[in-house]
């Protein structure tokens, strides 16, 4: 599939799972692929240049949390989310979904769009379809995201369906205001003055105002429900011709058997030759069940927010560096692994940071969960051109699985 300057090239397959080729306007990202999360423009704790070095091609970035601070005409004036961020790579920015399901108490949702009431100032907002565009327009990440309402895992039949509808009907504007930018360019920048003696700001000529090239990513929703999934992917597909397609409203509370039941309808019936996103799902079990059904893309939180926990992942399961069996543990976190937590330091070392609340522990263990991500995906990508990923994957999940305390190298 090509829509230049995109393209997607699959290059092995063993049943479902796909190890492709994502070319983007800043770089190609192969999958499967881990993107971290950069809420805020920024891996929480990571350097961008720690994060590329670890393996990571993607990033992703919330417009609704850079809308409400700096302000997304702040980082169009300062040359755009690559060149505020420092991030040469491709990016992705989500439309901000997930936060107006999550910050309940502070919206309200109508056939409009989304009010809601700013938690850093208390000023009320207007955030609908077209504003959505003309933010993530403005952010300038390779990939965008929809407006769409989301829903809690396991909600009843019709409210499922009335927030699939809606996202469908907010699909329909977002893709006209993301075409209309397209053609008129983006609104004119406020003249704000450069303080004397630093560097000048981008141009306000038409050259500014011109979008550049990005590709809005649908998404699919419906919750648990076999015939809403079924139903939203029709929707999706007759509103036109995408880039790639997301699925999203997973991972929000629903048992993970229904998870996959959800992956297996989609992976059944999405194009072949495109990308496909799914949304907010990290752990590495869930990561390899999602690739065994044909998903490429991932992102999540949970990566890096555990790892500012003390909670880290290994190939047999999660450990807490804090338990009293690491403090006199000279191993290392996972033998085997190149991240700085284990090549540099051993348990007791990084028990210590956290029992003294030394911010080095957070920032290691978060690096650590990333790398581990992003060397599984890798090793998932060999297993698919291979052809061998059934049986890596299934002995994988199994020692996974046995939360067996991982195996020393005397």
């Amino acid at each position: 599939m090509t829509n230049a300057p995109f393209a997607f090239r699959l290059d092995a397959t063993d049943g479902p799972a796909r190890a492709a080729t994502f070319t983007t306007p800043h770089g190609i990202v192969e999958t499967p692929a881990f993107m971290p999360v950069g809420t805020h423009a920024a891996v929480r704790g990571l350097d961008t240049r720690e994060v590329a070095a670890m393996g990571a091609r993607m990033l992703l970035s919330n417009a609704y949390h850079l809308y409400l601070r700096p302000g997304d005409a702040v980082v169009r004036a300062l040359g755009g989310l690559h060149a505020f961020a420092r991030w040469t790579g491709p990016m992705l920015t989500d439309s901000g979904g997930f936060q107006v399901f999550s910050l309940a108490r502070y919206r309200d949702v109508s056939e409009a769009g989304v009010t809601f009431r700013s938690k850093i100032d208390g000023r009320v907002h207007e955030y609908t379809p077209e504003r959505v565009m003309q933010i993530e327009r403005n952010l300038g990440a390779d990939v965008i995201m929809q407006l769409d309402e989301l829903i809690a895992g396991g909600s009843e039949l019709t409210l499922a369906r009335a927030a699939m509808e809606r996202s469908l009907r907010w699909l329909d504007r977002c893709r006209a205001e993301f075409d209309r930018i397209g053609r008129d360019g983006r609104a004119p920048l406020p003249e704000v003055p450069s303080p004397p003696g630093t560097p000048p700001l981008p141009g306000t000529g038409d050259d500014e105002r011109r979008a550049p090239p990005q590709a809005l990513f649908p998404i699919v929703q419906g919750g648990v429900h076999a015939e809403l999934r079924r139903a939203s992917l029709r929707g999706v597909l007759g509103a036109g011709d995408w880039t790639g397609i997301a699925v999203g409203g997973v991972s929000v509370g629903e048992p993970k058997p229904a998870m996959y039941a959800v992956l297996d309808i989609c992976g059944d019936e999405l194009p072949a030759d495109r990308p496909r996103y799914l949304m907010g799902v990290g752990f590495p079990d869930d990561l390899l069940e999602a690739v065994g059904r044909g998903m490429d893309i991932f992102d999540c939180v949970a990566p890096t927010r555990m790892g500012r926990h003390g909670t880290a992942f290994t190939p047999r399961g999660t450990v807490q560096v804090l338990k009293g069996t690491s403090r006199l543990d000279r191993a290392p976190l996972v033998e085997g692994c190149d991240c700085p937590a284990c090549t540099h330091y051993d348990r007791a070392y990084l028990r210590h940071l956290f029992a003294a609340e030394e911010p080095l522990g957070p920032r290691l263990i978060a690096l650590h969960n990333l790398t581990m991500l992003t060397a599984l995906m890798r090793e998932a990508r060999a297993a698919i051109r291979a052809g061998d990923y059934a049986r890596w994957s299934g002995e994988w999940l199994r020692e996974y699985r046995s939360g067996a305390p991982p195996e020393r190298v005397e």
